[in-house]
C-alpha cells in the first residue's frame, strides 16, 4: 500500500429497477482479464463497473428464485469466478455463466440445489469447478459445456461457507468455524481443524500461506471479531504465528504480486497493510466509512489498489490516483457499436419527395376514413335513482316476490328523458384556457375579479348527495392540462376561489393529498408537525419534518395551489415503505381506499418513531393518537391468558356480519355502538397457546386505559351490507361522546351524549368530527378517486366558527352544505379514514411555534473548494444579528432535468404534454444583500441526488456528469432536507429575498414565499402592457449594468471550468439590478427606460448581440483606460444631475 493511495471512487450500487431503492452488494470481485468489477445483490442481478470511475458497463439478471410468493430479493449472488468464456457467478439454487457482455452461455439449477454459497477452480485448471454450500451435496461442473458431470454426498456432510484456491490444495472453511483441506483433484480431506468457536467471516489463500478472520468469545461480550488474523503455513502444513490487529480483523485479502503482503480491514474503516513474515511494522490507513460498516474487500490483480463494500450499498475504491489500473496487460473492454449519423438532408421547396422514406401501409388507415363512417347508435338506457333502492319494499303478488317503491320520475308518461345529455353531463370538469390565451389586461398588475365558470355553475345543481348513481362534477377527478409555457400556464385559480389551499396532481403518489388535507385541519396534528419541524432535525427521511414544511406551505399559500413533491418523495425512499403497498409503483392492484388505510397507519406510527429520535419520548405522539391499554388473549382449550400493554395510533372499523336469512329484522346500528365494538375489538381465530404448546382457539380483546386527542378511524367498507349502512342518513354524528371507567368503554351519540353531558356524572370525553376521505367511485365502476371533506371551522382561531365544509378534491376546493358533508351515497361515495378530535382542543392554533426556532442549520454552511477567499464566501456568524425582515438576500438556484416530459402526437400532428418534465434541485446559493458586506455569499449548497439524472441541462446549470454524486463529486455534497430546512429557517425569519425568476424557483424548490418576502427583477423590469416577454436576466444585466453573464469561457481554459449559469454571479447579479431599480424609482425614469429597454430590445430581439460595444466609450484622455458608458448614454436617457431636469426623458 502506497504512501498517495487514497479513495478514488464512491458509489452507490444501482436498484434493481427504476423504482425500487438501493440493495445491498452480497458478492464483488475484480475480473481478472479485464478492467472491470463484478458485483452481485440479493435480487440476483449482476453488475459490472468499467475502469478506475467506476463506469456502468454491463447489468443482468443471473439467478432467481424458484419459490413462489416470495419477496423479489431472494436470489442473492454468492460469489464468481472468471474463466476465459466469462464470468461465473453462484447464488443458492443455481449457477450462471455469462459472457463479459451480459449474454448468457449455461444456466444450471437442479431441485436439490437449495444452499450454495461457493465454488473454486479444481484441479483442471478453469474448465472444471467444484460447487458446495450448506446442503449435503457437492457439485463437478464441466465449465466448457454446461454440465454436472459429478454429484457427490459425503458420508459425512459439512456445510462449507468459503472456499478459496492455493497452489496444491482448495481451502474450505465451514459453519461451524472450522477449516479444511481438499485435494484439487479428489476433494478428499487432507487436513482440517478447529479455528474458531464462531463463524470464519473471511478468508483467503495464496502462495504458501492461508490466511483468516473470524468471531470468537469475549468476557461478557459474546462472539465477536477476533483481534487476530490467523496464519496457516501450507507448505509446512502447520500454523504460523498470528498478526496482531487491535480494531478486529473483519476482511483480509493477500497481495496478489507480493506473496507475503497482506491487507486486512476493520468493519469502521481501519485498514493495514501487513507483511506476514515482518509483522510489526504493518503501514496503517483510514477509510472515512460515514458512519457505515464495512463488509467486504477485493484487491486488484496488478495489486495497485482495491475495493470494499458497506452497510449503505455503496462500493469505494482505494488506490493511486494517477496509477489505478486494476489488471495488467489486459485485455481489452469490448463496447457497443457506434451508431451512424443520419444522413443530412438537404431541404427545401425543391426537394423531390421520393427522397423522403415513407411507410408503406396495405390498408386504409383510420385516419383516413371517411366521416360518413360514423353512426349515433342510440342514446344510451335510463338508469336508477340510488334513492329509490332505499325507498323499495319487498311484495308478494302471488307467483314472485317483486320490490316496490315510489316513482322518483316527474316528467310525464309518454316524455322521452335526453339521456345522452344527462350521461354527457356527468362528465368531468371542462378544462380553463391557459393564462396565455387570456386576453390582456390594461395594467399587468391587476388582477380582475374572476367569474365561475359556466361548466361549474352547471355542476352546483348535482351536488345534492343521492339524486343521482354518478357522482356529482366537482367530485369526478380534475387533470393538469400542459402549455408550451409549463405548468406555470394552468390556471388554477378556475378551481379555487376559497383561501385554502389545494395540492396538485402531477406527482407520483399523489392519491395521497386527501389525506395530508385531513392532517393539515387538524390542530393536534398540525401543531405538533410544525414543533417538530422548529426543531434540529437532521434525519433525511424525516416524515414529521416533511409534514410540518408542508403544513407551513398550504397556510402561507392561501388559497394558491401547493405541491406535496418533497413530502411524497420522502414517502417513496422510505425503506420501510416498498413492503407495506402504499407506493403507487410497487402495488398496481391494490385500492385507493386500501392503500390510503395503509398510509394513514404507516404515517402515525412514523411520526412516533420520527419525533421519538429528536425528543428522546414518545409520550407527545402517544397523548395525540395513541389509544393506551392492554391486549388480552386466552386459550379455549386450556383457559390460558395472554396479556401484554399496548399503543394503538389507529383503528379499523368492524361492521357487523350480514344476519342470516328468516332472522327478525335486525335493529338499526348506530356509528357509536360499531365505534365501541371496533377499539374493544372481542375476536376468535386460531393461534398459538405458549401453555398447550400448539395452536389452539384463541379469544382476544382490549382493555382501554387512556383515550387520546385524535381518534384515526380507518373505515373502508369491503362488503355491501357494510356500504349500505352509510346511506342511512345522518348515520355519521358530528360529535361523540367516550367514557373509559374501569377498563370498560363507554360511546355515546346524539341525544344519549347530551343527557350524559347534561347529568355531569362521569368524566366525558367530546370527540368533535374533523373531517374524513372518501372514496369516490366514477362511472365505470372499476376506478376510484379520493377526496377529502373537512370542517375547516375546527383550526380556525375564530372560536365563533362553526360548520365551515369543504371539498378538498385535489386542487378543486370548494364549500359544500354540511348535509351534504356528512351523508353518504354507497353507489359512489363511501368514507375510508375518519378524524374525529378533542371538542375541547378546537380552534387551538399554536402561532408561537416560530418563536422557538433552532437556527443552528444556518450557520452549517461549509465552503466549496473554489471558494479560496473570505470575500467568495463567509459563513453566517452565530455571534451577528439574526436575520430579520428587514434583512435582503440575493438568491438562485440551479437544476436538472430527471425526466423528459411525455408528449402524445395525435393523428392530426397536434402535439399535447401528458406529462412535464420533472426537475431536480442541485444547486443553492444565497448572498447577503445589504451593507457592508452585500454580495458575499454565506450559502453555496451542491445537494447530492439519488435518482436518475436524464441532463444535467450544462450550459444552463453549470453542472457536469458526477458533480451530483457521491464519493466522485469535487464539490462537498449534502442532502436536500439540509439545504430545504435552511430556506425555510430564513422564510419564517421573515427576510427577503432578491432573484430573476423566483417564483418558478421556489416552484421547484417546493417552497412558497409571501409576494411581500419577495423582490423578483423580473418583475421590476416587466414591460407591462408593451408586451408579456419576461426579459432575461443575461439581457437585463448586458443592457442595464454593462456586463455579459452566462457566458462560455474562452477556448484556452480549461475545459473542465464551468459553463453557463453561475448561481452565484446569477444572484449577484440580480441583486446590482434591484439596487438599479431603486436608483431608477428615485430619479423617475424607470418609465422612460423601460420605453427604451422595449425599442432596444426588439432591435436586437431581446437577445445580447455576439459582438458588443458595450465598454468601447469614448476614451477621457491619452493613455488612460477606456471608459464604461453610464446607462443613460446607453439607453439614450439622461438622468437628473446630468444636465437636464430630474425624471425628464431625453434623447442624445
Amino acid at each position: 500500500m502506497e504512501a498517495d493511495w487514497s479513495e478514488t471512487a464512491r458509489i452507490t450500487l444501482p436498484a434493481p429497477d427504476l423504482n425500487a431503492g438501493p440493495t445491498s452488494v452480497t458478492a464483488f470481485a475484480f475480473d481478472t482479464q479485464q478492467e472491470l468489477l463484478w458485483t452481485g445483490n440479493d435480487h440476483g442481478r449482476v453488475t459490472s463497473f468499467y475502469g478506475a470511475e467506476l463506469q456502468r458497463y454491463t447489468s443482468y439478471r443471473g439467478h432467481l428464485s424458484r419459490e413462489k410468493r416470495v419477496p423479489s430479493a431472494n436470489a442473492p449472488v454468492k460469489q464468481f469466478l472468471f474463466c476465459d468464456r466469462g464470468v461465473l457467478s453462484v447464488s443458492p439454487e443455481s449457477v450462471h455463466l455469462a459472457s463479459r457482455r451480459g449474454l448468457t452461455l449455461w444456466h444450471i439449477t437442479q431441485p436439490d440445489m437449495h444452499s450454495l454459497c461457493c465454488m473454486s477452480f479444481t484441479g483442471k485448471g478453469t474448465d472444471e469447478i467444484i460447487v458446495t454450500g450448506c446442503q449435503a451435496q457437492r457439485y463437478r461442473i464441466d465449465v466448457e459445456k454446461g454440465i454436472v458431470t459429478e454429484t457427490i454426498s459425503p458420508t459425512t456432510p459439512v456445510s462449507f461457507t468459503l472456499m478459496r484456491r492455493a497452489n496444491n490444495a482448495i481451502c474450505a472453511a465451514a459453519q461451524d468455524g472450522s477449516i479444511f483441506l481438499l485435494d484439487p483433484t479428489t476433494l478428499a480431506v487432507r487436513h482440517s481443524w478447529k479455528a474458531y468457536n464462531g463463524a470464519v467471516n473471511d478468508m483467503d489463500a495464496r502462495g504458501d500461506y492461508l490466511l483468516t478472520c473470524g468471531w470468537a468469545p469475549r468476557h461478557y461480550q459474546g462472539l465477536a471479531l477476533e483481534q487476530l488474523v490467523r496464519v496457516y503455513d501450507l507448505k509446512n502444513n502447520k500454523p504460523a504465528p498470528p498478526i496482531s490487529f487491535p480494531q478486529g480483523a473483519a476482511q483480509i485479502r493477500m497481495h496478489p504480486k507480493l506473496s507475503s503482503t497482506c491487507i486486512v480491514i476493520s468493519q469502521n474503516g481501519a485498514i493495514y497493510s501487513i507483511d506476514v513474515q515482518n509483522p510489526d511494522v504493518p503501514t496503517m490507513r483510514f477509510a472515512n466509512t460515514y458512519d457505515a460498516q464495512l463488509k467486504g474487500l477485493e484487491l486488484m490483480p496488478s495489486g495497485k489498489g482495491f475495493a470494499m463494500i458497506d452497510s449503505h450499498c455503496q462500493i469505494v475504491l482505494w488506490g493511486s490516483p494517477t496509477k489505478s489500473q486494476f489488471v495488467e496487460f489486459g485485455k481489452p473492454v469490448e463496447f457497443a457499436d457506434s451508431i451512424p449519423p443520419a444522413r443530412q438532408l438537404d431541404w427545401s421547396p425543391e426537394t423531390p419527395l421520393n427522397l423522403i422514406g415513407m411507410p408503406h401501409y396495405r390498408d386504409l388507415l383510420l385516419s383516413a376514413w371517411s366521416n360518413s363512417f360514423v353512426h349515433e347508435l342510440g342514446a344510451p338506457p335510463a338508469g336508477l335513482d340510488a334513492s329509490l333502492n332505499a325507498a323499495l319494499q319487498k311484495a308478494n303478488t302471488g307467483n314472485m316476490m317483486v320490490e316496490v317503491g315510489p316513482n322518483p320520475r316527474k316528467s310525464r308518461r309518454n316524455q322521452v328523458i335526453k339521456t345522452r345529455a344527462v350521461h354527457k353531463s356527468h362528465g368531468k370538469l371542462g378544462a380553463p384556457k391557459f393564462l396565455s390565451e387570456k386576453p390582456r389586461e390594461d395594467s399587468a398588475f391587476v388582477d380582475p375579479p374572476r367569474r365561475m365558470s359556466e361548466d361549474i355553475a352547471k355542476a352546483l345543481g348535482d351536488l345534492t348527495v343521492g339524486s343521482s348513481a354518478l357522482p356529482p362534477t366537482f367530485y369526478q377527478p380534475v387533470e393538469i392540462q400542459y402549455s408550451k409555457f409549463g405548468i406555470e400556464d394552468f390556471d388554477f385559480g378556475y378551481y379555487n376561489s376559497t383561501n385554502m389551499s389545494g395540492l396538485e396532481t402531477h406527482i407520483l403518489h399523489s392519491y395521497a393529498n386527501a389525506l395530508l388535507q385531513l392532517y393539515r385541519f387538524t390542530p393536534v396534528a398540525r401543531n405538533l408537525a410544525l414543533q417538530h419541524a422548529a426543531k434540529d432535525c437532521m434525519y433525511d427521511s424525516c416524515l414529521l419534518c416533511e409534514l410540518g414544511f408542508l403544513i407551513d406551505m398550504l397556510e402561507k399559500a392561501k388559497g394558491k395551489s401547493c405541491q406535496a413533491t418533497n413530502f411524497l418523495k420522502a414517502l417513496s425512499k422510505h425503506p420501510s415503505a416498498p413492503a407495506l403497498g402504499i407506493l403507487e409503483e410497487h402495488n398496481a392492484v391494490a385500492s385507493y381506499p386500501n392503500m390510503i388505510q395503509a398510509l394513514n397507519r404507516f404515517l402515525l406510527n412514523a411520526m412516533d418513531e420520527n419525533n421519538r429520535l429528536i425528543t428522546g419520548s414518545t409520550d407527545q405522539v402517544q397523548q395525540a393518537f395513541g389509544t393506551v391499554g392492554r391486549h388480552f388473549s386466552r386459550c379455549g382449550h386450556c383457559s390460558f391468558e395472554a396479556t401484554k400493554p399496548q399503543i394503538w395510533h389507529c383503528h379499523d372499523l368492524i361492521y357487523p356480519s350480514k344476519p342470516p336469512k328468516n332472522s327478525p329484522r335486525p335493529q338499526r346500528q348506530f356509528f357509536s355502538q360499531i365505534l365501541k365494538s371496533s377499539i374493544e375489538r372481542y375476536e376468535q381465530q386460531r393461534g398459538w397457546c405458549n401453555s398447550c404448546h400448539g395452536y389452539k382457539p384463541i379469544m382476544s380483546r382490549r382493555v382501554v386505559h387512556t383515550v387520546p386527542a385524535v381518534l384515526m378511524l380507518n373505515t373502508v367498507a369491503q362488503t355491501a351490507e357494510a356500504k349500505q349502512l352509510w346511506a342511512t342518513p345522518d348515520f355519521l354524528p358530528k360529535e361523540i361522546g367516550i367514557i373509559v371507567n374501569d377498563g370498560q368503554l363507554y360511546c355515546y351519540e346524539g341525544q344519549d351524549l347530551n343527557m350524559h353531558l347534561h347529568r355531569g356524572r362521569h368524566n366525558i370525553t367530546v370527540y368533535e368530527l374533523v373531517g374524513y376521505v372518501a372514496d369516490i367511485t366514477l362511472a365505470d365502476s372499476k376506478s376510484s378517486h379520493l377526496v377529502s371533506t373537512i370542517d375547516a371551522a375546527v383550526s380556525d382561531p375564530d372560536l365563533g366558527k362553526t360548520g365551515n365544509w369543504h371539498l378538498f378534491n385535489d386542487f378543486l376546493v370548494r364549500p359544500v352544505p354540511a348535509d351534504d358533508a356528512l351523508n353518504f351515497n354507497p353507489q359512489w361515495k363511501t368514507p375510508s379514514v375518519i378524524t374525529y378530535q378533542k371538542k375541547a382542543l378546537s380552534h387551538i392554533i399554536d402561532t408561537t411555534w416560530p418563536d422557538h426556532f433552532d437556527i443552528s442549520p444556518l450557520y452549517r454552511s461549509i465552503a466549496q473548494p473554489n471558494h479560496i477567499s473570505p470575500d467568495s464566501f463567509r459563513p453566517l456568524d452565530p455571534r451577528a444579528l439574526v436575520p430579520d425582515t428587514a434583512t435582503h438576500l440575493a438568491i438562485d438556484a440551479e437544476f436538472v432535468r430527471l425526466l423528459r416530459e411525455e408528449i402524445d402526437i395525435s393523428a392530426e400532428g397536434h402535439r399535447t404534454i401528458t406529462r412535464p418534465h420533472r426537475s431536480g434541485l442541485a444547486r443553492v446559493s444565497v448572498l447577503r444583500g445589504d451593507e457592508p458586506d452585500a454580495g458575499v455569499p454565506f450559502m453555496d449548497d451542491y445537494i447530492a441526488i439519488s435518482d436518475p439524472i436524464d441532463d444535467y441541462l450544462t450550459s444552463y446549470s453549470g453542472l457536469r456528469p458526477g458533480d451530483l454524486t457521491l464519493g466522485v463529486s469535487k464539490f462537498t455534497l449534502v442532502n436536500l432536507k439540509q439545504v430545504y430546512k435552511k430556506l425555510w429557517i430564513l422564510l419564517n425569519l421573515g427576510v427577503i429575498f432578491v432573484g430573476h425568476g423566483l417564483k418558478s424557483d421556489f416552484r421547484i424548490i417546493n417552497l412558497h414565499v409571501p409576494e411581500q418576502q419577495v423582490i423578483d427583477t423580473q418583475e421590476l423590469f416587466s414591460l407591462g402592457s408593451r408586451a408579456r416577454r419576461k426579459l432575461s436576466l443575461r439581457f437585463l444585466a448586458w443592457l442595464l449594468l454593462g456586463i455579459d453573464i452566462q457566458s462560455s469561457p474562452p477556448a484556452d481554459t480549461d475545459p473542465s471550468a464551468a459553463v453557463g449559469h453561475d448561481s452565484i454571479e446569477d444572484a449577484l447579479t440580480a441583486l446590482k439590478l434591484w439596487r438599479k431599480y431603486q436608483e431608477f424609482m428615485d430619479a423617475g425614469v424607470l418609465e422612460a427606460i423601460l420605453d427604451e429597454v422595449w425599442v432596444k430590445g426588439k432591435a436586437c430581439d431581446f437577445r445580447v448581440p455576439a459582438e458588443r460595444s458595450i465598454g468601447r466609450g469614448v476614451e477621457s484622455g491619452p493613455g488612460t483606460p477606456r471608459r464604461r458608458p453610464s446607462v443613460g448614454e446607453r439607453l439614450g436617457v439622461a438622468m437628473p444631475g446630468k444636465g437636464c431636469a430630474a425624471g425628464s426623458p431625453l434623447k442624445v
